[in-house]
Order: C-alpha cells, then sequence, then structure tokens
C-alpha cells in the first residue's frame, strides 16, 4: 500500500480523498492555489502546499509544480479527484516516467476514450449499441452537413474532446449547420486546445442513465448499477438518483452487461463510468466513458455499502477489488442534489463570496460532501459546486421527503445558491412521478423559479405560460397514500419508457 499520496485538486472532492487516506493509514499531501489559502482541505492536512496564483492554469493544472512537491514529499502516488487533471493523458504518462502512481486508469486508456470518436468506434467493435453518426473526424462545416443530411435532423455537433456541454451544439434545420459548427469547434479551440469533431443523430428528450463501473489489474470488472442523470442545466448534472425508476429489470441487466463490455473492450483499470442515453422507445446507446470517479459517486456508494474511492485506491496499489459481482446488491434508494453557488434566476450566472453563516443537515439517511465552513470565502476562480447534499431511504418516496427535509435545514448565507430551486423540484410532479428526463429544466425552469420567489399560482402561471402544481398542491399527490403502507404505493406507476415531448432548442 503506498505511504503518501498528493492530491491534486480542490474542494469537496479534495477533502472526501483525504478522509479515504486517513481511513487506509496513508498520508494525505494537498495543494493549493492561492485563492485556497483558506480553503477547508488546507486547514485539515498536515501537509499543505501552495501551487500558484488563483487562475487553474498556473495552479491546479500546472503539471510541473504538481509534481515537483510530490516528488520532494515523497509521495508514492497521485489522486486527481474530477476535473482539472483527471483526465489528462498528459499527465497520467509524466506521472508514470516520474515513477509515480498515477490513481486511475492508464495514459493510453485515458487518451483512447478520451476522444468520443475513437470511443465511439471502439464501442462499435464490442457490440455496444452507438447513437448513429459520422465515422470519425469531420472535417469541415460543408461535409458536416452532407454528413447530416445523410443522419437526418436533428442532429448533434460535438468535440471529440469534450466534456460537460462544451464544444457541443443541437442543429433542428440543414440552414443553421455550418454556423454551429463553426460555433462548437471555436468553443472546442477555447476549452479543450483541440478542434477534431464529429456528428451524432439527436435523441431528443432521453433519459441520461450512467452505469458505474470498477477494474482492476487481474482482470476483474465490476458494474455497480446505475444512476439517472437528466435533471440538468446546461448540460451540467444537478440531480443524479439510484436506482432509475425508468428500468425494467430486463433493461437494467442488459445495459449492465454492455457496460462491462465497454469496459473490458477498453482494457479498463480502476473507476470509470459508461454514459448511455435511452430514448423514447426503450432502445440506449453508449455515448461516452469517463476515465474518473464521479461527482455523483456518493449515491452508489451509499447503496451498495462500498467506498470507491478507497477502492480506486487499493486497486491502483495493485491489490484486487475487494468485492465480486455476486457482492453488488443495491438497497434502498439514494439522491443526490449538487449544491452550487450560483443564481438561477440569471441563468445559472456564477456568484462567488463570503459565506457568512452556514447550517448543514444532518439525521438519518443524510451525508454532506463538502468544503465549506462559516466564514469560508467561494474563489470567483474555479466551478460553482459547493457541497454535494445526499439522502438515502428504505424507497424512493421517503428519499424524495428526507431530500425535501434536508434541503429546509441547509442555510448557506452570503453568496446565491440554488438551494430553493433544488427544494421546489423534489415537489415536482414530474419529478415525483419519476416521469422527467433531459428537458425537464428547459421546460420546467421559469415556474420553479417563479415558486421559488413565492410568486402565487395565478401569478406564476399568468408569466410563465405554465399549468404545473405549485409545490404545495404537488405535495398532495404523494402525501395521502403513504400512510397505508411503506411509502412506495404513493408513487404512480413509472412509464415503461421516459415520458419525452419532442422540442426545439
Amino acid at each position: 500500500m503506498f505511504k503518501r499520496i498528493l492530491i491534486a485538486n480542490r474542494g469537496e472532492i479534495a477533502v472526501r480523498i483525504f478522509r479515504a487516506c486517513r481511513e487506509l493509514d496513508i498520508e494525505p499531501v494537498v495543494v493549493y492555489s492561492e485563492a485556497d489559502r483558506e480553503a477547508l482541505h488546507v486547514q485539515l492536512a498536515e501537509h499543505a502546499y501552495c501551487i500558484g496564483p488563483a487562475p487553474s492554469a498556473k495552479s491546479y493544472l500546472d503539471v510541473d509544480a504538481i509534481l515537483t512537491v510530490a516528488k520532494a514529499t515523497g509521495c508514492d502516488a497521485i489522486h486527481p479527484g474530477y476535473g482539472f487533471l483527471s483526465e489528462n493523458a498528459d499527465f497520467a504518462r509524466r506521472c508514470a516516467a516520474e515513477g509515480i502512481v498515477f490513481i486511475g486508469p492508464s495514459a493510453e486508456v485515458i487518451e483512447r476514450m478520451g476522444n468520443k470518436a475513437a470511443a465511439r468506434e471502439l464501442m462499435k467493435s464490442a457490440g455496444v449499441p452507438v447513437v448513429p453518426g459520422s465515422d470519425g473526424d469531420v472535417p469541415d462545416a460543408k461535409t458536416g452537413a452532407k454528413i447530416a443530411e445523410k443522419i437526418g435532423y436533428p442532429v448533434l455537433i460535438k468535440a471529440a474532446a469534450g466534456g460537460g456541454g462544451r464544444g457541443m451544439r443541437k442543429v433542428f434545420h440543414p440552414e443553421d449547420f455550418e454556423t454551429l459548427f463553426e460555433e462548437a469547434r471555436a468553443e472546442s479551440r477555447a476549452c479543450f486546445n483541440d478542434d477534431e469533431m464529429y456528428l451524432e443523430k439527436l435523441v431528443l428528450n432521453p433519459h441520461h442513465i450512467e452505469f458505474q463501473i470498477m477494474a482492476d489489474s487481474h482482470g476483474n470488472v465490476v458494474q455497480l448499477g446505475e444512476r439517472d442523470c437528466s435533471i440538468q442545466r446546461r448540460g451540467q448534472k444537478m440531480i443524479e438518483e439510484t436506482p432509475a425508476r425508468v428500468l425494467s429489470p430486463e433493461l437494467r441487466a442488459r445495459m449492465g452487461e454492455a457496460a462491462v463490455a465497454a469496459a473490458r473492450a477498453a482494457n479498463y483499470v480502476n473507476a470509470g463510468t459508461i454514459e448511455f442515453v435511452l430514448d423514447p422507445s426503450g432502445e440506449f446507446y453508449f455515448i461516452e466513458m469517463n476515465t474518473r470517479i464521479q461527482v455523483e459517486h456518493p449515491i452508489t456508494e451509499i447503496v451498495t455499502a462500498t467506498d470507491l474511492v478507497r477502492e480506486q485506491i487499493r486497486v491502483a496499489a495493485g491489490l484486487s477489488l475487494s468485492f465480486t459481482q455476486d457482492d453488488i446488491r443495491s438497497n434502498g434508494h439514494a439522491i443526490e442534489c449538487r449544491i452550487n453557488a450560483e443564481d438561477p434566476t440569471k441563468n445559472f450566472l456564477p456568484a462567488p463570496g463570503h459565506v457568512d453563516f452556514l447550517h448543514l443537515p444532518g439525521g438519518a439517511g443524510v451525508r454532506v460532501d463538502t468544503g465549506l465552513y462559516a466564514g469560508c470565502e467561494l474563489p470567483p476562480y474555479y466551478d460553482s459546486l459547493i457541497a454535494k447534499l445526499i439522502c438515502w431511504a428504505p424507497t424512493r418516496l421517503e428519499a424524495i421527503k428526507r431530500m425535501r427535509r434536508a434541503l429546509e435545514e441547509t442555510i448557506v448565507a452570503g453568496p446565491v445558491t440554488n438551494v430553493d430551486l433544488l427544494h421546489q423540484i423534489m415537489y415536482h410532479p414530474q419529478f415525483v412521478r419519476g416521469a422527467y428526463d433531459t428537458s425537464f429544466i428547459d421546460q420546467n425552469l421559469d415556474t420553479l423559479v417563479a415558486w421559488s420567489a413565492g410568486v402565487e399560482p395565478e401569478e406564476a402561471e399568468a408569466a410563465v405560460g405554465s399549468t404545473a402544481e405549485p409545490a404545495e398542491k404537488a405535495a398532495v399527490a404523494d402525501e395521502a397514500p403513504a400512510a397505508a403502507g411503506d411509502g412506495t404505493a404513493a408513487e404512480p406507476a413509472a412509464p415503461a419508457t421516459p415520458v419525452a415531448t419532442e422540442k426545439e432548442a
């Protein structure tokens, strides 16, 4: 086992990895930017080193600075968390060259699966269903327009090196293709220093279903079930839950088998996620593989009674997985809400600032992963995620009710957050029924924001043209039947496939 691990990240994930190291009797070493000098992960650590000024490019993305600290402090390994350098093949390669273990897959696997077009071709060869699209790189807009006509509109333009919704454009009409192609390519250059593009058929308003994978260097590959990540804003996830309400046992088994096949095809080792879209007809398609731990990993940990970060470290040290596929059982239901310092009324504009007062929820079945504390500063330089609120209960309805209560207890005074919006979603009839898809936020944001602001139902209806029930009325849909049994009877029967309404962006 490792003696020392450098944590090449910040915020809640740095704290999460720090805790796993301490429980494994491994000495954690943390790094920080000048803006994070008072951050929680820095205050917890005995060994903390500043690696540069606030901008990520000059600190958390500075490979030389991070490796210098790792070597100087005698670290055996580096855990990159998510974001920053976690899917950077060059960084993984540099670690190997310096004799430091990168806690994640090999540089070659990161490179192969990080290129969305190459990953797609690999999945096709492994028999994993993929969305119809272009074969390889699309060299220019005119060529792309011809391919789009063959695929059939609507299409999705995607950056091969993309992620987080960047370098991506939906195209519904041929006359818009060339402009949107150039926009997506320019964004890809700016975000990823790469302008390779490809096309896919746009699956309208699908469910976004991902499967958690763990694999070791001894040939063992295990899938730990799925997460429904369909509640998204601007292509980025807001709420995740497991198990997915829309999957039948048969469909869950087929998707799980496809996820394992995908990991084996990639010769994958460590934690990863196979991401699918599920269309309204019940067909599923591979879209990408995330070669790192995911933000939403805690809900899988809770229902399967596993510690995925601990398992990452063990696997990176050359040990076999501590569980087999037969050991994995999903117990109860878990939901994660991402608490972000952002303003939903201003298109989710980031809202950094000083945390004047903080109260985090607790009680049975409640977990909070965060780097927050009262008096801390939220710098404007990084992602707006400030905490993850995770609730578990024996049934989905009980988990929803627990999340409502936990959100009501959450107080972050100072910065604007999305807590009120998340609370309203927990009451929305579409969410309570499990009948939502990736269009949910686009379709309901104005109404949800109006409810959050305390606008009367009639006024909200007039303002946004919505006939949705306000939170107080929506609660009635699940309150009355709950007393009759264990809570499951309160949930209306889920549709066999996601409810989807075709609409243009």
